[in-house]
């Protein structure tokens, strides 16, 4: 009898082995609707990119070359040794590959990507910006990034006769530095604050619409930063053209498994729609804290924050009607939103680890390991539920991911910085 049970035990245990790691079949054929998704998610689907009416240089030649030459400049840190780039490194697709970013001291926060973020209405991970240009200031001012300000910023492009003559052409000759403190800023420390409530509301406005164009103009130069089409882009725009489910050897029997886990059963293209692979949108999936930090109110907090900001899109520096701010305007703040952080793209993920607001995960495989099993959110609700992914289905949709991977579309001179 127990010799019975124990090769009964042994019996079961292969099956599940067996059921686990065997490969369920790809799909005979997509059906109309299928197509259809896999088609919106193709980068060529993705539309041109729209006007930012609260920056009128956006798009202005000159105004991305100042902002190519702000980004790769370390001078714009109180230390002479931090840029933009030093965080979002061209060379590992706009990051830096650290849990927490690190400038002039560790940051709360992941890096995430740039590519393609022009095309997001929100930035930063609770959305506590609404436009690029806006998001692109606070690092300047943050003491754990560059650890500058706007007054010392303006001295510093005073002191430079090619800052001095861009600017200029943009935007109208630099304000006059005379009478202005060294440093100054009303986000500052004690001594910073201090100078600038000195300072008189004119030149106080003043100094903050120069600051603002910095921000517009290293934003005309992020909005040259878009994704390069992917193995997944080919596949999807052969399968459209041929109607057949194999095309050629573009993607292999697991990727086409992945991908229609993604689409289905893994519910991954519920978040990661459109062809950036992302919603622009703000959820919470139960991810935890921060090791060392309190969980965050993530959106519920972030468009409070956007809603006081001076620099959105209904501010005096902004470049918008009232009209035009739509997303600001309307923007959901209920309480559902507790917890809730964006979306990131998925597009070259293989390249971006660590993941997560905070680099909380290591690999996808440990990702998407989190989606499956759908842990208990430590604030609000998961709005993530378990999947029941079979361990080949957890590596088929792994494979999936890999065929998002591509050079930028970007074009090599932006990548590095300008040649004096």
């Amino acid at each position: 009898m127990k010799k019975l049970l124990s090769i009964v035990v042994v019996l079961v245990f292969f099956a599940v082995m067996a059921w686990n790691f065997a490969a369920p079949p790809i799909p005979s054929q997509w059906s109309e609707e299928q197509q259809a998704l896999i088609s919106s998610l193709s980068l060529a689907k993705l539309p041109p990119l729209a006007d930012d009416p609260s920056n009128r240089v956006a798009d202005n030649p000159l105004a991305a070359e100042l902002g190519q030459r702000l980004y790769f400049d370390t001078r714009l840190s109180s230390n002479k040794s931090v840029a933009c780039a030093s965080c979002h490194n061209p060379e590992l697709m706009f990051t830096d590959g650290l849990s927490l970013a690190m400038g002039l001291a560790i940051g709360p926060r992941h890096t995430p990507s740039l590519v393609g973020l022009s095309y997001s209405p929100w930035f930063y991970w609770d959305g506590r910006k609404d436009s690029q240009w806006a998001q692109a200031l606070a690092p300047l001012e943050a003491s754990h990034e560059h650890a500058t300000d706007r007054v010392q910023l303006l001295h510093l492009l005073a002191s430079d006769s090619v800052y001095t003559e861009m600017y200029a052409q943009l935007f109208g000759p630099l304000p006059t530095v005379l009478n202005l403190p060294g440093s100054a800023s009303p986000l500052g420390d004690s001594r910073q604050q201090t100078a600038w409530n000195n300072m008189d509301e004119g030149s106080q406005r003043t100094v903050s619409r120069f600051f603002s164009n910095l921000g517009k103009a290293i934003a005309a130069y992020e909005r040259k930063i878009v994704p390069g089409t992917s193995r997944f882009d080919e596949y999807a725009e052969q399968l459209i053209n041929s109607s057949a489910t194999q095309q050629g050897d573009l993607l292999s029997n697991a990727e086409i498994a992945g991908l229609n886990l993604f689409i289905g059963k893994a519910q991954c293209v519920s978040c990661h729609n459109s062809p950036l692979f992302t919603n622009n949108e703000f959820h919470n999936t139960g991810v935890l804290a921060v090791s060392g930090q309190l969980p965050g109110m993530g959106r519920y907090e972030g468009i409070r924050t956007a809603r006081n900001d001076p620099f959105n899109c209904l501010g005096e520096f902004s470049d918008a009607s009232p009209q035009q701010c739509i997303e600001l305007r309307f923007a959901r703040d209920e309480n559902d939103l507790v917890g809730a952080l964006k979306t990131p793209t998925l597009r070259n993920v293989t390249l971006t680890a660590p993941y997560m607001h905070g680099g909380q995960i290591a690999s996808l495989t440990e990702v998407i390991k989190h989606y499956n099993d759908a842990p208990t959110s430590m604030l609000s609700h998961n709005e993530a539920k378990p999947l029941g992914l079979r361990a080949v289905e957890r590596r088929q949709l792994e494979s999936f991911l890999y065929t998002l991977t591509a050079p930028l579309a970007t074009a090599a001179k932006w990548l590095s910085a300008p040649a004096d």
